[in-house]
């Protein structure tokens, strides 16, 4: 592919060495730097990040207060949050209590939290019910490949059909991280979501959002749901020059929300993402914060933007 391409935001020369330097630059730079964030003409809703410790080494900004900060400096007014306890732990009830306490703790009017679910285990609807009216929670959050089901399991049907009778958005990782760089005890395939496309229209009010997607492709059999269903993507992973560009030739614009998967990406990765791709300001208003805030409106949430 030729560097000299025409294209009007970052040329893939450029969108490279400057990915490369956000990963050594970004605990080193200066506060006049991280004040320069604050430039940035968008509002941010993230609409992925994760609390507590990766299973397999630490990461930059794995404590809860060390990621509000390094968010805030980043511009985002919210970010929704699940927890890396998630993948691993049977005890789904204590994984949402600290889940909750830290997002109160440290990130109060900035981290919401999305619950762990897993149908497989036993008392799963209890705990649900306890995301919805303890904690007051607007969603879940669902790890399939970790947990050991795929999209065509009867059980994550009926999930999918109480969260929605519940109100509750539905967040569902496709993948965590890349099968190449995994441990090789963690080294799991991503979710296929093919079988979502006969399962989604059959439940009505359902918000799904898919978390990690890599590419564009890999969202086609959902493509004529996105319009139809309120089936929403995010940016955090995905893969290729003009991402964000090519993922809105297949999916409207209404159903892209921003996302960074940190703290296991740099935050400003997904930054990168708008930046190298040629969006007119209410795209980049619409993914950066517009459209997370319809769709928790939507579901009625105490965390809903007000007026």
């Amino acid at each position: 592919m030729s560097d000299s391409s025409g294209h009007h935001g970052l040329d893939r020369r450029s969108f490279l060495k400057t990915a490369a330097a956000v990963a050594g630059a970004d605990m080193l730079a200066s506060p006049a730097a991280r004040a320069a964030e604050h430039d940035e003409p968008h509002r941010l809703i993230d609409v992925n990040v994760s609390l507590s410790r990766w299973p397999s080494r630490r990461l930059p900004y794995d404590e809860p207060a060390a990621l509000v900060a390094r968010l805030r400096r980043g511009g985002v007014t919210q970010a929704w949050a699940g927890s890396f306890d998630a993948l691993l732990c049977q005890n789904t009830t204590a994984v949402n209590d600290r889940l909750v306490r830290q997002c109160r703790t440290h990130g109060e009017g900035l981290l919401v939290p999305f619950g762990l679910i897993n149908p497989l285990l036993p008392g799963w609807e209890d705990e649900l019910q306890r995301c919805a009216q303890r904690h007051h929670m607007p969603g879940i959050r669902l790890h399939p490949n970790y947990h050991g089901y795929k999209l065509d399991h009867p059980a994550l049907a009926r999930l999918l059909l109480r969260a929605a009778r519940r109100g509750l958005i539905v967040q569902l990782a496709l993948c965590m991280e890349d099968e190449r760089n995994a441990q090789r005890m963690l080294c799991l395939p991503p979710v296929d979501p093919a079988p979502l496309a006969g399962l989604v229209p059959r439940i009505a009010s359902l918000r799904l959002m898919l978390l990690n997607v890599k590419s564009p492709r890999s969202v086609e059999p959902l493509t004529g749901l996105s319009g139809a269903a309120e089936v929403y993507l995010e940016i955090a992973m995905l893969e290729g020059v003009a991402g964000v560009e090519s993922l809105l030739r297949r999916v409207p614009l209404s159903h892209v929300c921003f996302g960074s998967h940190a703290p296991f990406f740099s935050f400003e990765s997904s930054r990168l993402k708008l930046k190298e791709s040629v969006l007119s300001g209410q795209q980049q208003d619409a993914i950066c914060s517009a459209n997370a805030e319809r769709l928790l409106g939507l579901v009625n949430s105490p965390f809903s933007p007000k007026g």
